[in-house]
Parts: C-alpha cells; structure tokens; sequence
C-alpha cells in the first residue's frame, strides 16, 4: 500500500523537515522512527529530531545540498521497513480528579460522560509514546479514546505540577516538572518521569507502550 507523499522543507539554511499529512498515527510514527534511524548513518548528517508527524533533520552544507536530502528523505518515507517498534510496558498509577486532576468535571462536561467514566476510559488504553518534547521527558502519548478528546484551556494556568496527567485535543500526556501549561488536568501520578541522575533520565522513551492504573477517583 503506498504511503502519501510527506512534505519536506527548509528550516533555516542547515535543516530540513519531512512532516506527514495528518491525523498523526501509530503506524506513521512508526514510519518516522524508522526514516530517522536510517538518517542517523547518513554521513553528512548532523543530527536527527523525531517529533509528532515529522522529522527534523540538520546537516552539513559544505558536504551536501538541501534537494539532494530531500530527495534522499523522500525516498528513505517509501522505502523504509516501518516495524512495531520494540517498546518496553510501563505501568502509571494515577490518581483521577479532586485536587490532583481539577479539569476533570470539565472534560465530563465536554465529553457528556460521568466524571467516573472518563477516568475509567481513560485507564482503560494502552498508549504509545509517540515522541518526547515540550519539556524534558514530556511524552506525548497517542491512543486517547476519541470520547475524551477536549479542546485546551482558553487560558494556560502558569504552574501545572509535576506528574499531572492531560489531555489536550487528540493527545494526553504527562508533565514530568512544575511548568505553564493549557492542558485539561484529569490526574496526577506520584512517578518521577525526568531525573537527570538517571540513566536514561526519561521514564518513557518513544515506542514504550503506557497503561494508566486508577490508583484512587476522587469525584
């Protein structure tokens, strides 16, 4: 089966970006992980970024040119073997509403659910990481039941706490520090995501796939 044909383009003169047309899925990100590990043994090279739906790739321009990359890129989104990424099974504890998740009654109240059921459809998922960003060991995850899909907050709170579990749009995700953010707050898990004593220092990594326990509803 082909794959559409993603568009690729400058970022300033020593970057390019290949971005798939959306909805962003699982087997496209996939495809993305597996366009960025060929890319990575590419010479001229410098660095690759996965993201959601693209990749970011710098080089070296005195030993190639942006049309041969993206010709290179192009070629690399057709042919490359987009495998089930071999994830490892992370298991998060959470606790839904009350103080640790306070948007919970307003994604109730969007989605037309209980606030008990979205906790429970919520826990019930298994997510993938899609990729890392935002902020150090911030996952994006994808698998959000499309019941729960809830725009952002009109206006972002300035300090959301860490291990707050969100959903914004089509995504969820956790935020792994004290940082502004717009996301719904249905939860929050006691887990530490980002320690740079460790080693990774990231809990979750691209292709882990995440189930949310239900550690206690507060409703």
């Amino acid at each position: 089966m082909p794959h559409p044909t993603p568009r690729i383009f400058p970022l300033g003169d020593e970057a390019l970006v290949c971005e798939a047309p959306p909805p962003a899925t699982l087997d496209v990100q996939r495809r993305v992980w597996a366009v960025a590990a060929l890319a990575r043994e590419w010479t001229t090279v410098c660095e690759v970024v996965p993201g959601m739906n693209n990749l970011t790739i710098t080089f070296d321009p005195l030993a190639t040119d942006a049309a041969s990359l993206a010709a290179a890129l192009e070629a690399a989104w057709h042919d490359a073997d987009a495998a089930p990424h071999a994830g490892r099974d992370v298991e998060i504890p959470v606790t839904y509403g009350g103080e640790d998740g306070p948007d919970l009654d307003v994604v109730a109240h969007h989605t037309g659910l209980a606030a008990a059921d979205v906790a429970a459809r919520h826990a019930a998922a298994v997510y993938t990481v899609f990729f890392l960003g935002f902020q150090p060991g911030f996952a994006y995850l994808g698998g959000l039941d499309a019941a729960l899909r809830t725009p952002r907050r009109r206006e972002p709170r300035i300090a959301v706490p860490a291990g707050s579990v969100g959903i914004g749009g089509e995504q969820t995700g956790i935020y792994p520090s004290r940082s502004p953010g717009g996301w719904q707050l249905i939860g929050r898990t006691a887990l530490t995501l980002f320690d740079p004593a460790r080693n990774p220092p990231t809990l979750l990594l691209p292709g882990d796939r995440v189930r949310l326990t239900v550690a206690e509803l507060c409703i």
